[in-house]
């Protein structure tokens, strides 16, 4: 998918019903994820022409989530300006990614995660070519995939748990040798569902 054709359907579209369904029963804290889709468009790689989206396997000591697949990310602090500054700061110390660099283009709905968290998904574009610099103390891994994979039904899986008493949707998607799954793919998908 290009950007153009990204920018079309997420700018003129409603959002729709997310798949993500899980609620906390405690207060939450705030954080913010940022997806970011790296237009690869104008690179020399045939391969991998169009939109990739920004990926990070999370450190495998860390006490929430430990080597998951997730977006770049993380809670709210108390000199935040806002969610999309949340997302951009924790982008930066994460993998290095500067603002500048950033177009925000909107926000998905919240999700409640089972962490205690509710995190606010904020979209942007990267228009050129970057230099990451992961956080090994955070992340071990920076990648991308295509954000065509995650557009066709037949990459997406889910199975459904109880807990707390009530049924829940967990979202899958595989990928290479990775496995993504979570808060991560509800939020993959429902941005797939919104651009369809």
């Amino acid at each position: 998918m290009t950007k153009e054709e990204f920018l079309y359907r997420f700018k003129l579209l409603q959002h729709v019903e997310s798949c993500h369904s899980y609620q906390h029963n405690s207060p939450l804290r705030s954080a913010a994820v940022l997806i970011a889709l790296v237009n690869s468009s104008d690179s020399n790689q045939l391969s991998t022409n169009g939109l990739q989206v920004l990926l990070t396997k999370r450190a495998s000591h860390l006490k929430h989530h430990p080597s998951q697949i997730s977006f770049p990310g993380g809670k709210t602090e108390p000199t935040d300006k806002n969610l999309i500054h949340t997302a951009l700061r924790e982008a930066n110390e994460e993998i290095g990614l500067s603002s500048d660099a950033v177009s925000i283009i909107g926000q998905l709905p919240n999700y409640e995660i089972i962490s205690g968290y509710q995190v606010t998904p904020v979209v942007a574009l990267i228009d050129t070519p970057q230099i990451y610099q992961k956080d090994a103390n955070e992340v071990d891994e920076i990648f991308q995939v295509p954000l065509q994979y995650f557009l066709q039904p037949e990459n997406h899986s889910s199975v459904n748990f109880y807990r707390n008493g009530h049924n829940h949707d967990v979202h899958f998607f595989h990928y290479k040798h990775y496995n993504i799954w979570g808060a991560t793919a509800a939020m993959l998908k429902d941005l797939a569902e919104h651009i369809k």
